[in-house]
């Protein structure tokens, strides 16, 4: 049986550093990301802020949508986040 997974991007500010990453367990990577032990790049820049979480049936389909988003321009980046988060608010993980 496969397990499902999300693809998310985190951001210190509106249109600022953006970080995309996959988990099984969106609300434990989100903490993990807050408290500095998610990732060094989420540390380094006070990535803190979920602004996009997409879930997924599929744990390989969220890899596969990870790898798809990150190589995406950043401001198709933007424009995914905008169309449904204009306001760059603070996603519930």
């Amino acid at each position: 049986m496969a397990r499902g997974g999300y693809t998310y991007i985190m951001t210190n500010k509106p249109h600022g550093v953006l970080y995309i990453g996959v988990t099984a367990d969106l609300a434990a990577r989100v903490l993990q990301h807050r408290n500095g032990t998610g990732s060094t790049f989420c540390k380094k820049y006070g990535l803190a802020r979920l602004v996009l979480a997409e879930p997924h049936d599929d744990i390989m389909l969220a890899i596969a949508r990870e790898k798809a988003l990150k190589a995406w321009k950043r401001e198709w980046k933007i424009r995914l986040i905008e169309e449904s988060n204009p306001d760059w608010s603070e996603k519930q993980s």
